[in-house]
């Protein structure tokens, strides 16, 4: 049997909207993906949503609205895909790592606490494997410093903290639609926020930095070079192809992160006493996204070497970014480096059928 670790399910109505949108001769950015913004920031409870291209692009433009000087200090964590902290550098700051929990590889607020000096600016946090931070700690920790919180949800699409869904609690959240991401869409990003001014200026900033979109210099208007630009932009927007695949898929969102929690329950309820395997900490007053399913493991690369042998794709999210050359290594992260170690993701998408979990789950009680 094969078993894939990530695999997209895309509906039938998103290729049919995909279609359309082809017929409809605007395939860039236009009305499709105002429809998707509108229709994201109402799901996740929050006032503004900004297309993109990319969580990347959202990152970069959530760190650049702050308006630091150079050499600014961002506490992030080193327990996440590289472009969270790429994004601090683009902005010429600095990432200062915090640890993170040993029990769900999110940051660890009083870690952060302790990082926090003089010369800190803001805090980035990553909802690792689709499980929300301790948001509560996290924000009272913050405003008591005076400090932003971006919080990086490219995991966390649908996933809730004390009720509310994740891209609520706070200014700045920034989301992923990758084609693997709970809300496939191929490609695209978005960045949630709550201050109209700072949503006027990212619209901006990812069209070049122009006052007007093409849309708009191209409704009626007579003058379409008649535009401003008043500070450097980029060329990160969305696509109406891509937010009409969004449209559709947001619709069955809630449904497919309910499938994965199914999935994800099977897991822990089969691995729970395996000699050998930790699960991560569950708390009762948030749910996860399930993005990922990662467990803890004694002799990690004996297990993903068996499991390829039985034809089950497995993963590492993510080694420590700390260690690439850019950043500062901090040999003081124990909890950073025993999760990086042990961690293993196991197959968890929609296409996944019950007969292939219970294969993976029989592949690991049966040892390595």
């Amino acid at each position: 049997m094969y078993v894939p670790l990530l695999r997209p399910l895309i509906s039938e109505e998103a290729i049919a909207s995909v279609v359309d949108g082809l017929r409809s001769g605007w395939l860039g950015l236009g009305p499709k993906t105002a429809e998707f913004e509108k229709a994201f920031a109402a799901y996740v409870g929050n006032r503004h949503c900004v297309g993109l291209n990319s969580c990347s692009a959202a990152l970069h433009l959530a760190v650049r609205s702050l308006r630091l000087p150079e050499g600014s200090e961002i506490i992030t964590t080193p327990i996440t895909f590289v472009s969270t902290n790429h994004a601090i550098l683009y902005e010429r700051c600095k990432p200062v790592f915090a640890d993170v929990q040993p029990d769900t590889g999110n940051i660890d607020v009083a870690s952060v606490a302790s990082k926090i000096t003089d010369r800190t600016r803001a805090i980035m946090a990553v909802h690792m494997n689709g499980y929300p931070c301790d948001l509560d700690e996290l924000y009272a920790l913050a405003h008591s410093c005076g400090l932003p919180v971006i919080e990086d949800c490219a995991h966390a699409c649908g996933a809730t903290y004390k009720g509310k869904r994740i891209g609520s609690h706070g200014d700045l959240h920034a989301f992923s639609f990758h084609v693997v991401k709970n809300l496939p869409m191929g490609q695209g990003g978005a960045l949630v926020v709550r201050d109209d001014e700072v949503d006027a200026r990212m619209r901006r900033l990812r069209w070049l930095g122009m006052d007007k979109d093409i849309r708009q210099r191209t409704e009626g208007a007579f003058h379409s070079w008649d535009y401003e630009i008043s500070e450097l932009g980029y060329k990160y927007h969305m696509n109406d192809l891509h937010a009409a695949i969004g449209l559709v898929q947001m619709e069955k969102l809630d449904e497919g992160n309910a499938r994965r929690a199914e999935i994800a329950s099977r897991y822990r309820k089969c691995l729970a006493r395996v000699p050998g395997v930790r699960l991560l900490r569950q708390a009762e007053d948030r749910t996860s996204s399930n993005y990922l399913f990662c467990i803890l493991v004694e002799g990690r690369e004996a297990l993903m070497h068996k499991l390829k042998g039985a034809g089950i794709e497995t993963g590492v999210y993510f080694r420590r970014n700390d260690m690439y050359p850019m950043y500062q290594y901090d040999e003081t992260l124990v909890n950073a480096e025993q999760f990086w170690r042990s961690s293993v993701s196991l197959p968890l998408h929609l296409r996944l059928t019950d007969e292939q979990v219970d294969y993976v789950i029989e592949q690991i009680r049966g040892g390595w």
